[in-house]
């Protein structure tokens, strides 16, 4: 019995190295040392680790169920490079904190935040949990590789080629977590609310946010400086009401991660950072990330 969405969906684990590149991004890395674009990302890279922890348990916890081979296979590719995610971004998450990024208090936030859905939710909530948070995750992948102005946003070129090589195989995977959900009967007023919920707490992360920037760098408080970052973050394409509204549609009745045809991108940028014959050549991704 086929499970998956597309059986032609390559998911593989890729070895990547950024650790040496990495010790040489400043503190406010992000374009023209903007500072809260700067904490948004070390914050999100800080929240990966154990995040993807948690999604490839509530994953695995119902890998016996899947029955058809092809998904078992992706279902492993998902493993696999969310596992090399967690470790790349331990790697960036180490040196932000040399830097005075607060990320011990945003890791033990989310380990936490993680044991309380893994105490209280059942497996098919926790599950719903990663299903939502991938596709979230799906569609800043998908604006990164297809929007320059996002890529450029990221400043510091290690930040680019690790986010670029991260979104190619969030986008890659993006259904995965999905198909499992549906193949073990996952109730569809679980997902919809699952992603209500996670909307309703969009609001609330941002002003955690500018209350960790303002309380943890020095930089921030200086006259106006707060106010101009602000005013470019939040002209970053990410935040425009169509991310808004493609969140949304996650709650529509019937809705599948795949019918936002993403493969025409996935291939051009495959071909971009690892060339015709997978293997990454030293200087493509730098240069396929700009």
């Amino acid at each position: 019995m086929q499970q998956t969405s597309n059986p032609g969906r390559q998911v593989q684990t890729r070895r990547m190295q950024f650790e040496e590149d990495l010790a040489q991004v400043p503190k406010h890395f992000a374009g023209g040392g903007d500072i809260v674009t700067s904490h948004f990302w070390a914050g999100l890279s800080a929240m990966f680790p154990d995040g993807e922890d948690f999604f490839v348990k509530t994953v695995r916890h119902y890998r016996d169920q899947i029955t058809d081979p092809v998904l078992k296979r992706q279902v492993a590719g998902f493993i696999g490079q969310e596992a090399m995610h967690g470790r790349v971004h331990r790697a960036l998450n180490n040196h932000l904190a040399t830097l005075g990024y607060p990320i011990e208090k945003l890791e033990s936030f989310t380990r936490w935040n993680n044991e309380m859905f893994e105490k209280y939710l059942s497996p098919e909530l926790c599950l719903a949990q990663t299903v939502v948070s991938e596709h979230m995750t799906a569609l800043l992948a998908e604006k990164c590789l297809e929007d320059e102005a996002v890529r450029e946003s990221l400043g510091h070129q290690a930040i680019r080629d690790l986010l670029v090589w991260h979104s190619l195989e969030e986008s890659e995977h993006k259904a995965v977590a999905f198909d499992v959900y549906r193949a073990i009967g996952g109730s569809e007023r679980k997902r919809v609310w699952s992603m209500k919920v996670m909307r309703w707490t969009i609001p609330i992360m941002a002003v955690q946010l500018l209350v960790q920037v303002w309380m943890s760098d020095k930089a921030a408080r200086k006259p106006g400086a707060m106010r101009a970052s602000l005013k470019r973050f939040l002209k970053n394409p990410l935040f425009s009401k169509d991310m808004w509204e493609a969140i949304k549609d996650f709650e529509r009745p019937g809705f599948h991660p795949d019918q936002r045809n993403t493969d025409a991108m996935l291939a051009e940028w495959s071909e971009r950072l690892f060339g015709p014959e997978g293997e990454l050549n030293d200087k493509l991704l730098a240069s396929a990330a700009v």
